[in-house]
């Protein structure tokens, strides 16, 4: 018999044979943390496994418990499990609660899930007490990184320990020496002047009775490192400080809070320089601890003038290590690794038998040239690590305060350097992988990898547009249009809405959008189409993805204010054709230094942006129910399409500047208002592209949309050509080249193996990589037809002649759990397994079909003649 509980918790049975069902993954908001959460009332989701695909719950149960012993419950009236509203009343600031759920029908439920713990950080700026706290002479901007610290008395070992911490810059904190967390380039890079992340950590275990000594060594990071420009320091502030609280509760009950304030000393570390741009210097004969009879009083600054926030997306952590592949003896002589992959992190080199006071130093770059390392694309980073060694029998040696987009490592100082000494430790946001692709071509799986190393090494704290160079700032026009291959490879929910929230606090009163959020630029009237449009378009994406309505709510204010502005721009005659425009940038066309050069009329593409801009407000005014507001953006969005078609398009659908890109939009947009002219349009586009030899002439804009735009004309074939051809500009020429991460440019490094002459050229930029969303949606087959996931579409696209590509199999982890498409050709035949999770329905094409098929959760096989 398979025992299952009543809704009285009375134990009640169903016959062998009947659903089994079990609760996984039980979760609270975006899933990334249960301590120090931010909110007083938390959403819940969990996944379900059932034996039975029909089998629907009805209701489901949530059962709170707090530290005193008491408990409640509450059953809601629902088959919902994604994100579900906080059903007790709303927690208060520290409070720790356990929770349980289980789901039912029939008045039958399943046994209850296992515990999630969550516990609530500082929800109220009255629940801090400490200051922030500064060294008053040490730690100049030229000074190296200062150390606070104090030192106290614990009369007993507290049976908890939490540590609340921020800084203005970086920090990484100590407890008797014992570094905190695993967490690095904390607190990361928020938009400072209106929200600073502090991080919630359990130090129970690092308290103990009897002296105890907190220190935190503060490092420039973005606060006030170099931004944007050679020379550009201090962006936020000239003053690093730390704001540490540290609360001890003890067996009887009794709370000692230690607050950062006027009694804690600052110091010297061995970090003598430090800068996310060119490096770090240490001093390895210095120990950070060492240095306290030189120490100062600190200063207590003014209160911070923005709001304390928990994090809502993962920290930044180390998340992988690759051993060094080969040491290369360059023509000049140098000894340089090479890790073999391009990668976001650190060196570690160990170091035996030195003499103190001996350098080693480290310079990086992504790209060899003449067999040289590659430095010029740096532009002005020195992105160089210099250590001076202590004399110890053996030393590690890794930085701190900095980070490195690289390969290759020239390593100076260590005559005997040996592969086995070197590592790269791969650092970046700790995302959750949610999406994979592999397919029958090795080259389009190396595509593929390339697009998840280049979206891991940018996606480090905020989505960044290049990892190396004196930039690596939060450009929107690169992740609008990633966002979408984001969603699905990993999960960016809390991720991608904690960077919104920055990018509100950031817009400007009249809705403007700055270039680059946190915004360094600091433009007065910023407004550009594609890269503004991240106001409307990433919020879509990732209530696509999540069909987080939450998230959507918090947007919608921001969404709405950018395009009032572009009803502004676009005036009375509703076409946005003045004002500045970034275009189709970095169009294979473009000159080497003038990257908005494009073939695509910029108020083509602005104005179709406008239309699509105004459309995503006015769905997403549908999901949040204002009426009101769906008319009047319809109404916009229809007297715009009339004056686009009006103005950029002939009768017979060609569009001004006709290029691949215009089309694109057009197509995929749907912005023509005839048949006639979607044909026209279709039909030209496809002359365009076999005119090309199938080479990709798009830049930034219509990248993404090519091969989308080549299906809606019917010609898959011309897609798949387009994404195989492998001659200059296309997606495999970079990996003829041996990339394994995506290039700024489709020509980033030149046939003869000459670096492109451009000052602005990276290879590692992840725009070009939102190829991955059509390989996995047409390609692999796997498309969301629900926000959510909740139903989806399983149709392949088969490409009987002309490509090499005879199997796929494309895996996504929703919300509700793992889909997969798995297909292949075998004799003409196509074979396609589907797992579909409980919770999500799937509607599956095969060749000749005129209606799907509609299945369910569990496994499920097809065969099908290949059509003709």
């Amino acid at each position: 018999m398979v025992l299952w509980e009543s809704a009285a918790g009375e134990r009640a049975s169903r016959p062998d044979g009947d659903l089994t069902a079990r609760i996984e993954n039980f979760r609270s908001e975006y899933g990334e943390q249960t301590l120090g959460i931010g909110t007083t009332s938390p959403r819940l989701s969990w996944m379900i496994q059932a034996d039975d695909p029909e089998w629907e719950f009805d209701r489901y149960e949530i059962t709170l418990s707090r530290e005193d012993g008491t408990a409640e419950s509450v059953i809601v009236a629902s088959g919902e499990q994604v994100l579900v509203p906080w059903p007790f009343a709303p927690l208060r600031s520290r409070e720790r609660v356990s929770l349980r759920v289980r789901v039912g029908s029939d008045d039958r439920w399943t046994l209850p899930s296992s515990s999630l713990e969550v516990e609530t950080g500082l929800l109220e700026p009255t629940d801090w007490s400490a200051d922030f706290v500064s060294p008053i002479s040490l730690g100049g901007l030229d000074g190296g990184a200062p150390i606070v610290y104090r030192e106290l008395d614990v009369a007993e070992k507290p049976v908890r320990a939490r540590l609340y911490v921020t800084a203005l810059g970086l920090y990484e904190f100590a407890i008797n020496g014992r570094r905190v967390g695993h967490d690095v380039l904390t607190p990361g890079w928020t938009a400072y002047q209106h929200r600073l992340r502090y991080q919630t950590y359990d130090v129970t275990e690092l308290v103990t009775q009897g002296t105890l000594t907190l220190s935190a060594v503060l490092g420039n990071g973005w606060y006030r490192g170099q931004l944007v420009w050679p020379g550009n320091r201090s962006s936020y502030g000239d003053r690093l400080a730390l704001l540490a609280q540290l609360e001890l509760t003890f067996a009887d009950g009794t709370r000692r809070v230690v607050d950062t304030d006027a009694g804690w000393r600052a110091c010297t570390s061995g970090i003598l320089f430090d800068d996310l741009y060119d490096g770090q210097t240490t001093d390895l004969r210095i120990e950070n601890d060492s240095e306290r009879r030189q120490s100062e009083p600190v200063e207590v600054l003014a209160p911070y003038g923005g709001t304390l926030v928990a994090r809502t997306g993962p920290p930044v952590r180390v998340t992988e290590t690759l051993p060094a592949a080969r040491i290369i003896t360059t023509p000049g002589g140098s000894l340089v690794v090479d890790f073999g992959q391009n990668l976001v992190g650190w060196v570690r080199l160990r170091v035996r038998g030195a003499t103190a006071g001996e350098r080693v130093t480290i310079r990086h770059a992504e790209v060899l040239e003449h067999g040289e390392l590659g430095t010029r694309p740096l532009r002005s980073a020195k992105a160089t690590c210099e250590y001076i060694l202590s004399g110890a029998p053996e030393e590690v040696l890794q930085p701190t305060f900095t980070f490195n987009g690289f390969r290759y490592a020239e390593v100076v100082g260590v005559p005997d350097l040996r592969v086995e000494d070197v590592e790269a430790l791969v650092i970046g946001s700790a995302l959750e992988r949610t999406g994979w692709f592999e397919s029958s071509d090795p080259d389009l799986n190396r595509l593929h990898e390339n697009v998840v190393w280049s979206m891991r090494g940018n996606f480090l704290d905020l989505p960044t547009d290049c990892p190396q160079r004196d930039e690596r700032l939060g450009w929107t026009g690169d992740i609008q249009v990633f966002a979408p291959t984001a969603s699905f490879l990993f999960d960016t929910s809390g991720f991608l809405a904690g960077w919104l929230r920055d990018l509100a606090a950031e817009q400007k009163p009249d809705g403007g959008v700055p270039y680059v959020i946190p915004d360094v630029l600091r433009d007065p009237d910023p407004g550009a189409a594609g890269w503004s449009d991240a106001a409307t378009l990433v919020p879509e994406s990732l209530y696509r993805a999540h069909a987080d309505r939450g998230m959507l709510s918090a947007q919608y204010s921001s969404m709405r204010a950018w395009v009032d502005k572009m009803v502004t721009l676009a005036g009375d005659d509703n076409l946005w054709n003045t004002g500045f425009q970034f275009g189709d940038w970095l169009d294979p066309t473009a000159p080497p230094e003038d990257a908005a050069a494009a073939q695509a009329d910029k108020y083509v593409v602005a104005t179709a942006y406008y239309i699509r801009s105004v459309r995503a407000v006015r769905d997403a005014a549908k999901v949040l129910g204002f009426a009101g507001d769906v008319v009047r953006y319809d109404d916009i969005a229809i007297r715009a399409e009339e004056a686009f078609n009006r103005e950029y398009v002939t009768d017979d659908g060609r569009v001004r500047s006709d290029c691949q890109t215009v089309y694109a939009l057009v197509l995929c947009w749907d912005l023509l208002d005839s048949e006639p002219k979607r044909s026209g349009a279709a039909r030209r586009l496809t002359e365009l592209v076999i005119e090309a030899d199938y080479r990709v002439n798009t830049g930034f804009v219509g990248t993404p949309l090519i091969l989308d735009a080549l299906t809606i004309a019917g010609r898959i074939d011309l897609a798949c050509a387009m994404l195989l051809q492998r001659e200059c500009p296309s997606w495999l020429y970079a990996v003829s080249m041996g990339a394994t991460t995506i290039w700024e440019r489709w020509d980033s490094m030149l046939p003869d193996g000459t670096i492109n002459p451009g000052s602005m050229t990276s290879f590692n930029h992840y725009a070009y990589g939102a190829v991955a969303d059509w390989m996995h949606r047409v390609l692999g087959g796997l498309s969301m037809a629900e926000p959510g996931y909740r139903r989806v579409t399983i149709r392949p696209s088969f490409v009987s002649e002309g490509t090499p590509v005879t199997a796929a199999r494309v895996r996504h982890r929703s919300p509700y759990g793992d889909i997969e498409c798995n297909w292949q050709i075998v004799d003409d035949v196509v074979r396609l397994s589907v797992s579909v999770p409980y919770g999500v329905t799937a509607d599956i094409w095969l060749p000749g079909d005129t209606k799907p098929s509609t299945v369910r959760s569990g496994a499920h096989r097809f065969e099908a003649p290949l059509a003709n």
